[in-house]
């Protein structure tokens, strides 16, 4: 297993898994609310219906281009910049410390990302794992995407000034194409 540096880079856990871990402002409450609330989550990740309870219905509504910048997405990302819809079930909720489920349910992609919370004096630290990953171009604009929008949730928590996102999408992709290389 590889060690973990907060606010880094993803780590592969596996070959079909990755981890970010981001060292965020608290309270717990106020990141949990970042996460499962859809008006809070929308300026970070994606908008979007959640119940909050095993079995629960999740849809998360992307619209990337409401994510902060005038600048228009990189022609290898255009297809990201409508409003994606991408459901799944939640397999675990336990507030404030654990979020669990499925990406892109019922499709040739599925997958599942876990959000982890633990207090860490007055600031808390999240843990995103991203599983079930099965192609490596999956799994680097997995690792790309979430490291943009976790750059996004920090911004929104006060962890410095809101980037613009298109240019953290390319940025970032790039980045873990070298750092990933199969």
């Amino acid at each position: 297993m590889n060690t973990h540096a907060a606010n880094g880079y993803a780590t592969r856990e596996a070959a079909d898994t990755l981890r970010f871990e981001r060292l965020l402002p608290g309270p717990v409450e106020r990141v949990w609310a970042y996460l499962t609330e859809p008006e809070k989550r929308r300026l970070w990740l994606a908008d979007g219906p959640m119940e909050l309870r095993t079995g629960g219905a999740v849809d998360l509504v992307f619209r990337n281009n409401e994510l902060g910048g005038d600048e228009p997405p990189p022609e290898r990302f255009a297809c990201h910049a409508g409003e994606i819809h991408n459901q799944g079930v939640v397999l675990a909720c336990e507030p404030n410390r654990l979020l669990r489920f499925t990406w892109e349910a019922g499709t040739p992609s599925e997958s599942e990302v876990s959000f982890e919370l633990a207090p860490r004096g007055e600031r808390v630290l999240l843990t995103v794992t991203h599983t079930r990953l099965a192609r490596h171009s999956t799994l680097l604009g997995v690792a790309g995407g979430w490291h943009s929008h976790l750059a996004l949730l920090e911004g929104e928590l006060g962890e410095g000034e809101r980037p613009s996102f298109w240019p953290l999408v390319a940025r970032y992709r790039e980045e873990y194409e070298r750092r990933l290389a199969e």
